[in-house]
C-alpha cells in the first residue's frame, strides 16, 4: 500500500473528501517552495502535487506555465525537484508526494534510473499527462513495479468507449479534468461534474478527484461534495506569483481546504 492508498483509506474512514493542493518545484526559488510545500500539510492538504518544471507544458494555462518559466530560469532541475521531495521527507514521512508533469525530463534521465530516484526521494505517484494508456509499457507498468502509483487522467471527452482504456492500469485515484481545455481557463460547475463523476465511479473503485477550475473555497466545497475530493492549482500558483508571503499563501490554501473538507 502507498502513501496514496494509506491516505485514501484514512479520509474514507473519516468520512472526508480529499483535498490536493498543486505547486511548481522551485516557485519562485527554491527555498520559498520548500517552504510552502512544507506547510502544505498544515494548512489541511491531504496529497501534494509536486509539478516539475518543464519548458513546454502543453497542457497548463498561463500561471502554471509562468511558474514553470521562473522555476527553470531560477535553475530548477528534475535532479533539484527530487532534492526537494526528499528535504520534504525528511520532516513529513506520512503526506503523499504526486510528482506531475511531462515525459521528456523522464526519457531523457532513463526510466530505470529515474524510478529509483523517485522511489528514494520520497514521491508516491506520478501523474505524466503526455503518456497515452497506449504507451502504458514505457512509464506506467514500470512505475507500479517499483512501487509508485501512476496516476491517470479522465477529460468530459472520454467517452464509454475510452474509459475502460483509460482506466485500465490506473492506481492511487483517477484525476477528473473538469473542464475542456488548459489548466486555470475556466470555473469547474458542480452540475456538469457530478454526472460525470458518478460515470467513473460505476467503472471503477479507485477514489475520483476533480481537478481545473476550482478557484474558491466555495467551489473547492462544491466540486467536492460531487466527488471523492478536488485539486486546486492554478490559484495557489497565481496568489504565490502576486508577491504574497508563504504565509499568506498558506492561509489561502486552508481556506481552500477548508471549503473540501465541508463537503
Amino acid at each position: 500500500m502507498t502513501r496514496i492508498d494509506a491516505k485514501f483509506t484514512e479520509l474514507r474512514s473519516a468520512g472526508k473528501k480529499a483535498f490536493v493542493a498543486y505547486v511548481m518545484a522551485g516557485d519562485p526559488d527554491f527555498d520559498t517552495s520548500l517552504e510552502l510545500v512544507r506547510g502544505l500539510p498544515d494548512a489541511g492538504v491531504d496529497v501534494i502535487e509536486l509539478g516539475l518544471p518543464f519548458t513546454d507544458p502543453m497542457a497548463d494555462g498561463n500561471a502554471i506555465q509562468l511558474a514553470g518559466q521562473r522555476a527553470l530560469e531560477g535553475g530548477m532541475t528534475l535532479d533539484r525537484t527530487l532534492d526537494l521531495a526528499r528535504q520534504f521527507r525528511a520532516g513529513d514521512d506520512s503526506t503523499p508526494i504526486v510528482m506531475m508533469g511531462y515525459y521528456n525530463p523522464i526519457y531523457s534521465r532513463g526510466v530505470e534510473r529515474f524510478l529509483e530516484q523517485a522511489k528514494e526521494a520520497g514521491i508516491d505517484g506520478l501523474i505524466i499527462v503526455d503518456l497515452p494508456p497506449e504507451e502504458d509499457d514505457e512509464l506506467c507498468i514500470p512505475a507500479q513495479a517499483a512501487g509508485l502509483n501512476f496516476i491517470r487522467l479522465a477529460t468530459p471527452t472520454t467517452d464509454k468507449k475510452r474509459l475502460p482504456k483509460v482506466l485500465e492500469n490506473t492506481s492511487g485515484f483517477v484525476y477528473y479534468v473538469s473542464i475542456t481545455g488548459i489548466t486555470g481557463a475556466a470555473e469547474a460547475q458542480a452540475a456538469d461534474v457530478g454526472p460525470e463523476v458518478a460515470r467513473i465511479k460505476s467503472q471503477t473503485d479507485l477514489p475520483v478527484i476533480v481537478g481545473f477550475g476550482i478557484k474558491t473555497p466555495q467551489s473547492s466545497e462544491a466540486i467536492a461534495g460531487v466527488a471523492d475530493g478536488c485539486v486546486v492549482g492554478s490559484a495557489i500558483v497565481s496568489e504565490l506569483a502576486s508577491g504574497k508571503p508563504v504565509s499568506d499563501v498558506l492561509a489561502f490554501v486552508k481556506s481552500l481546504s477548508d471549503g473540501a473538507h465541508r463537503a
